[in-house]
């Protein structure tokens, strides 16, 4: 299939308004759990920050990984942590043990 936007800043300004729902659908959605994400979707809010730091990286920002989080999860991890995340199930450790053998 070809992209029917031919020039790159029309692609580029949609894609950078996708995304930015995709990180405001994912801070609404607080009750969905990063583990179950991976289950599902084989990636987490973990996941995009990392790929968010190492575009910056790439493009020459300098950005931590706590740095890249709090823009993810709109607020520093460890509080988002303490206030959204459940012990894991043991089904849930399972699912991902076998969908992501090593993580």
């Amino acid at each position: 299939m070809t992209n029917p936007i031919a020039d790159d800043a029309t692609r580029i300004a949609l894609e950078a308004a996708a995304f930015r729902r995709l990180v405001a659908h994912l801070r609404e959605r607080s009750d969905v759990q990063n583990i179950d994400l991976m289950n599902l979707a084989g990636f987490c809010r973990n996941c995009l920050s990392r790929w968010y730091r190492e575009a910056a990286e790439a493009a020459g920002l300098p950005l931590t990984d706590p740095q890249a989080r709090e823009i993810i999860y709109g607020m520093p991890y460890k509080e988002w942590q303490a206030k959204h995340q459940t012990p894991a199930t043991t089904a849930q450790q399972a699912a991902l043990a076998k969908s992501h053998p090593g993580h």
